[in-house]
């Protein structure tokens, strides 16, 4: 993440210090079902920047974890991440432990539609590091109840907002419009998607300079609408 070519740190001319993540907790390794949509669904997902990003919305993984039997809304991001497919969520910890508008974890879509979820490995969007990239954000159905103390943690204190929509300008006490479609202020975003693990420690990440939706396709890490980082 420090030195490869795509990554955030690089094209967003950031300072970097390590990431950090929570001990690995193998309870939070968990088996999951699919319940497929009859046909994929066009879903649009908000981002940082209010804007919407253009998914599709394929099922929702089923699986039992603390206690409860619990779902995330899984989605795949489009054009050229195969069948690499992503999960955005919140939990309880978003906010203070981790980032607060959410985490993704990314798998690849099999026949089976049974899944290992592990959240050990649960990673930060983009835009958790930089306001260069805009990120998708995980849906109110993919706010879980738990917390899930697994993954990477957040980055830096001061790039922690409490909520999806605390931009850079609102972490600056900063007004300006709210009409939930509002676009970059001062310079186009840079886009992510998930995609395959594979570049930059595995992360697999070719973010664009187009600022706007993501196209809808039939997806892995990433960071929204276009979602996507290295690792």
């Amino acid at each position: 993440m420090a030195r490869h070519p795509e990554s955030p740190f690089r094209a967003g001319r950031v300072p970097f210090h390590p990431l950090r993540y929570f001990p690995a907790n193998a309870g939070l390794r968990v088996r999951a079902r699919l319940h497929r949509v009859p046909v994929p669904q066009e879903a649009y997902l908000r981002t940082n920047r209010d804007n919407q990003a253009v998914m599709r919305y394929l099922g929702d993984l089923a699986f039992p974890l603390a206690g409860r039997s619990l779902r995330l809304r899984l989605y795949h991001a489009g054009e050229g991440v195969g069948t690499s497919v992503f999960v955005p969520f919140r939990d309880t910890t978003c906010g203070r432990e981790t980032y607060g508008p959410g985490r993704y974890l990314t798998l690849e879509l099999n026949e089976t539609d049974e899944y290992e979820l592990d959240f050990n490995r649960a990673f930060n969007p983009y835009c958790a590091y930089t306001d260069e990239y805009e990120c998708g954000l995980p849906p109110a159905e993919n706010d879980l109840p738990v917390p899930i103390r697994a993954g990477e943690q957040v980055w830096a204190a001061d790039r922690n907002p409490p909520r999806p929509s605390m931009d850079a300008e609102d972490r600056r006490g900063a007004t300006g419009p709210t009409d939930g479609a509002r676009r970059s202020r001062s310079r186009p975003a840079r886009t992510a998607r998930p995609r395959p693990r594979g570049s930059a420690r595995g992360r697999g990440s070719s973010p664009s300079r187009r600022p706007g939706p993501a196209s809808a396709g039939s997806g892995r890490r990433g960071a929204g609408s276009r979602t996507s980082r290295n690792r």
